[in-house]
């Protein structure tokens, strides 16, 4: 199933079922339903069969492009993002392979949607792509086993760990540098993990103006989705909603010598295999 938030010129946000021929309105066919994706995430076990019903069953309400696709989650109580996880990406940076997983977040007013424009800030015009596999917490969770996890994943996005090269390396925690509004656009919906299946065979991709600068696969992971939340859920208390970027391939404009980065007007999209495509503008951000 795949889950979206969604607006129209005459509603506020709300979720829905994206399917090919366009959007089921959940509140319309289940009045009683949450109307937000972190509710309908805690309630899924009481929902799934009726959501799997409707998609089944009912046409669409309206066809995607009538409607504007929030992030799934608009704002994630965390959001968690990896560092230096493929072998190529490790190379690229000029850093040893690391022994221990390296964390840092990305505040929750940086999400941003799936195709919603992305800021060239003001301070900096060292603006750059990662292309990442995201994965959704399903339930709330605390030292949760390798074996475990993929019981808490409720589901999958396309994302991209916009980054802001200068104030990201100008400290060794990388939180602002990484954190500014509009740098964490994915989607362009929640893949349920029932659908997706294994996480770790899936082409990862990011193009530039048409350009691809990024082609990998999910299976070159150093640290894998499960190991990720083995590690996350002995420190901190995982919940419904909380979006886990797992880490980007080689390929990101920093690595490239001469550096090649975003510049106002460019296009990056982001594409995985049976997940689907995000594509955002890089604007410059308003004074």
């Amino acid at each position: 199933m795949r889950l979206i938030t969604f607006k129209t010129r005459t509603t506020q946000p709300r979720v829905g079922i994206a399917i090919s021929e366009g959007i089921i309105d959940i509140s319309l066919h289940l009045p009683d339903a949450p109307r937000t994706m972190i509710g309908l995430i805690e309630a899924w076990p009481e929902l799934k069969a009726s959501l799997q019903k409707l998609t089944h069953e009912c046409g669409p309400d309206m066809p995607l492009d009538a409607a504007t696709l929030s992030a799934p989650v608009p704002r994630p109580g965390k959001i968690m993002a990896m560092g230096l996880n493929y072998a190529d990406h490790v190379e690229e940076s000029g850093l040893a392979r690391p022994e221990h997983q390296m964390w840092f977040s990305k505040v929750s007013s940086a999400a941003n949607g799936p195709f919603a424009p992305i800021e060239l800030p003001q301070v900096s015009n060292q603006l750059d792509y990662e292309a990442e596999l995201a994965f959704v917490i399903g339930k709330r969770c605390r030292h949760v086993s390798r074996e475990d996890a993929a019981q808490v994943i409720f589901g999958y996005c396309a994302a991209n760990d916009v980054s802001v090269r200068d104030w990201q390396l100008r400290t060794s925690q990388f939180v602002v540098g990484k954190s500014f509004d509009t740098h964490a656009p994915f989607g362009p919906w929640i893949v349920t993990a029932d659908e997706l299946g294994d996480p770790h065979r899936l082409g990862i991709r990011c193009f530039v103006n048409g350009e691809k600068r990024q082609d990998s696969n999910t299976r070159h992971l150093i640290f894998d989705c499960y190991d990720q939340i083995a590690y996350l859920s002995q420190a901190m208390t995982l919940e419904p909603g909380d979006v886990i970027l797992t880490g980007t391939p080689g390929g990101v404009g920093f690595g490239f010598k001469p550096p090649r980065l975003l510049a106002a007007g460019d296009v990056v999209r982001i594409e995985i295999d049976r997940i689907g495509a995000i594509e955002n503008t890089v604007v410059a951000e308003s004074r």
